[in-house]
């Protein structure tokens, strides 16, 4: 199947949104650190930190375009959502809204190239059973 300009143009977006949300995560993160270290929610700390790993390891793998880039999407895109919501109970704080909104905005797009990569992106696959020790 060819990969169509309008798909393309939705990969590239998704490198980007993925770039953003790592980077404000991780601006987030330093910030909950600076502001009052007793009131640290150490559970949201990790989220933001693991949401910024994973939205890297998606813009590693559309650049490699590997064949596990749908999945690593899908799974990006529910990382953003639960940082996102972790993010809004927190309260009305500036940083942490805006890092909610990057977050959405991120599995939004995930979610769009994790449903249509699977038919974009297939590698040769030379295993055979036998070569596996099963």
């Amino acid at each position: 199947m060819m990969i169509t300009e309008n798909v393309l143009s939705e990969i590239e977006a998704c490198k980007q949104v993925c770039v953003e949300c790592q980077d404000t995560c991780i601006e987030t993160l330093n910030y909950c650190k600076s502001v009052d270290s007793k009131s640290i929610n150490m559970s949201l700390m990790c989220m933001m930190r693991d949401c910024a790993e994973m939205c890297m390891m998606c813009v590693n793998l559309i650049v490699d375009g590997s064949e596990f880039m749908g999945r690593t999407c899908q799974l990006c895109a529910e990382m953003c959502i639960s940082t996102a919501i972790a993010c809004e109970a927190m309260g009305n704080d500036a940083k942490l809204q805006h890092c909610a909104n990057i977050c959405r905005q991120c599995a939004e797009s995930c979610k769009t190239i994790g449903f249509k990569s699977s038919s974009y992106f297939r590698r040769e696959n030379n295993i055979s059973l036998d070569s596996l020790s099963i």
